[in-house]
């Protein structure tokens, strides 16, 4: 059943990401933005964008499922699909370069445990993720929107983590980090407001976690990184 909340929220997403046609070359790559399209290889393209997605069409039988929202330029998303073949991963990005780019390393790599949704972030967590499929949701590095008028842009608010605490699995992950202190003290209180999550330790040696190209760039700076773990809680 479709949603009218949701088709508003895509539309205003469409509108926001479709580049304007104004050259040769835009028009040679415009097929690309109209909805529905062919899939690249290893990009993952709904049937129906104003449906919740079904578990079975983001992964392969009972394989656990992973989400990076804003996968950037797929390094992260990569070397974890690398180093967990048995794990099917979903990359969300909202630039059609970017997604092209990550699809064509996955292909290259043959990574075929790793498709790329282009989307917004927010709208595949709250409108087309379905209940219970994500095991880890990784959000990592988001802008920080740090001008106090734009705080409401932030991805991490109420609605957004209620939506997480509802499309992870039975024990399933929310893991977050910035470079920005006070987005990292926001979304810290978010969460002890949020009854769907629980804080968890995150400890260097916890599990195997690659850094991302924003990390080594801020870490190489001298700068400090904040992260946020939390398990989905336990329904009594």
């Amino acid at each position: 059943m479709r949603d009218r909340g949701s088709e508003n929220r895509l539309s205003s997403v469409i509108a926001s990401s479709a580049p304007l046609v104004t050259t040769v070359a835009d028009m040679r790559t415009q097929a690309l933005n109209i909805l529905p399209r062919p899939a690249m290889a290893g990009e993952f393209v709904p049937a129906d964008y104003f449906r919740r997605l079904e578990r079975a069409e983001l992964c392969r039988g009972g394989r656990p499922l992973e989400v990076d929202l804003g996968c950037g330029d797929g390094s992260f998303l990569l070397e974890m699909a690398r180093h967990y073949p048995e794990r099917d991963f979903l990359g969300v990005e909202r630039l059609l370069g970017r997604v092209r780019k990550v699809c064509r390393k996955a292909t290259r790599l043959g990574r075929d445990n790793v498709r790329v949704l282009r989307l917004e972030s927010r709208y595949v967590t709250e409108w087309l993720l379905p209940d219970a499929a994500v095991s880890r949701l990784h959000l990592l590095f988001p802008d920080p929107w740090p001008k106090v008028r734009h705080h409401r842009r932030r991805l991490v608010q109420a609605e957004f983590l209620t939506a997480v605490s509802r499309v992870l699995a039975p024990a399933g992950e929310f893991l977050f980090m910035t470079d920005h202190e006070e987005y990292f003290k926001w979304a810290e209180n978010k969460v002890a407001h949020c009854p769907g999550l629980v804080r968890l330790d995150w400890h260097d040696d916890s599990f195997f976690y690659p850094k991302t190209d924003f990390q080594e760039l801020w870490e190489s700076e001298g700068k400090r990184i904040w992260r946020l773990r939390c398990r989905r809680a336990i329904e009594e």
